[in-house]
């Protein structure tokens, strides 16, 4: 007997593909499930992300982490409803992977790792029956319809009843994410806006002493803040790096869509540095403004402020010998002290990239509009998010709601 099962091709194997996979393979014998990927294996940028400690997901109050989405909070909510962060969690002990919840509320995995996650995940999927087509890369579309892929065998075409397309967005092309098939939609008619830097640094120009002696070192215990083109102020406490053309880590990574949006509008952003978080205003003003007496200002800064080696460097940077020499000055800009912020540092240098494919250009189960029973999921549409799980989270649940709409569109409810 022939089989007449209807098809469904996933082009791109990151978390969203592979969650996208499964949702739609959850209707078992109704549905043929083919996932591709260009890379030698999936997942990279997922065991990549998870080198340091496997962030799956956060803790904090459901209210809260919508925030965490800025613009796009109402429309990926509609995706943590059906898929949120306890839902993951429940997912990935069905994988027999324990979570925890760390100090900073973030959500790891018990042993760290992600290949261990990834590996059950894998197993699961082709039990499900789903089939993996790696050294695949995608290259369009044939007039008759069917895709297109580049495979060391030659071009082969793949005909499908449905599509879903989780390319991811444009950083770390080593690892897949190209962004090259940005091209690609807009030649079948599809706006995609432009994709940029999400999670990134940003270019500084350092002075020469500075940049050769502090590049490389960590900036600990600041808060950085910065206005949005509302007026409204965000602030993030943690640890940064100095890099020989600027700044970058978590605090930056926290604030970096309205750095960019800052320096589009402006040509440049300010980022204002607390780099004495524990000491209030009034309080730094009357200590900086005791006599220093025959102490240097170095060994003034260190026993009046706490400021001392790399923080005393960044004064110097910034400070005129004006400022230097007054207390409440000093201690202003000890307080806010403002980094000229000249570019985002290139796409395939961030964590992630914001732009892609519309949330207008898509219906609520995530399919294009132009082209029906094309699908998609994950960083390719037009959101973005901070580090600290929120990634991951929204990446998998876009590519459940995918699964799920294929199933609904072909008349196969896939079986969640």
């Amino acid at each position: 007997m022939s089989d007449i099962r209807k098809t469904v091709a996933i082009v791109g194997g990151g978390p969203a593909g592979l969650m996208a996979a499964e949702a739609a393979a959850s209707s078992t014998t109704h549905l043929r499930v083919a996932l591709y990927d260009a890379m030698p294996s999936v997942g990279r940028k997922f065991l990549m992300a998870g080198k340091g400690g496997l962030n799956l997901t956060h803790a904090e109050p459901f209210d809260r982490l919508l925030t965490r989405y800025g613009a796009r909070s109402e429309s990926v909510g509609t995706w943590l409803k059906t898929f949120g962060p306890d839902d993951l969690r429940h997912w990935a002990r069905g994988l027999g992977i324990e979570t925890f919840v760390g100090t900073s509320q973030r959500v790891f995995p018990a042993h760290m790792k992600a290949a261990p996650l990834l590996r059950a995940w894998v197993r699961r999927l082709r039990e499900a029956g789903v089939t993996f087509h790696v050294r695949h890369r995608w290259t369009g579309w044939h007039g008759d319809g069917a895709l297109s892929f580049n495979t060391p065998g030659g071009e082969q075409t793949v005909h499908a009843d449905a599509v879903i397309l989780a390319l991811g967005g444009g950083s770390w092309a080593r690892l897949g994410s190209d962004g090259a098939w940005t091209g690609l939609l807009a030649r079948r008619g599809i706006e995609v806006r432009p994709l940029q830097p999400a999670n990134c640094g940003f270019d500084c120009a350092w002075r020469e002493h500075f940049r050769a002696r502090f590049a490389g070192q960590p900036l600990k215990s600041v808060v950085a803040h910065c206005s949005d083109a509302h007026g409204r102020h965000h602030r993030q406490q943690g640890e940064c790096i100095i890099t020989d053309t600027g700044i970058e880590g978590g605090p930056i990574y926290a604030l970096s869509a309205h750095l960019r949006d800052g320096i589009q509008r402006n040509g440049n952003a300010t980022l204002l540095l607390d780099l004495a978080p524990g000491r209030d205003l009034q309080r730094l003003t009357r200590d900086l403004s005791s006599s220093r007496g025959k102490r240097s200002l170095a060994n003034h800064l260190q026993q009046q402020a706490g400021i001392s080696g790399i923080k005393a460097g960044l004064l110097r940077e910034v400070a005129s010998a004006d400022d230097l020499a007054d207390g409440a000055r000093l201690a202003a800009l000890i307080k806010a002290l403002p980094l000229r912020l000249t570019a985002a540092r290139p796409l395939d240098e961030a964590i992630s990239s914001a732009g892609g494919v519309p949330f207008e250009a898509l219906d609520p189960q995530l399919m294009l509009r132009a082209l029906p029973g094309v699908f998609c999921a994950g960083e390719m549409i037009d959101w973005e998010a901070p580090t600290g799980g929120y990634l991951l989270t929204a990446c998998l649940a876009s590519g459940r709601l995918a699964g799920t709409g294929v199933g609904d569109w072909l008349g196969v409810p896939t079986q969640l």
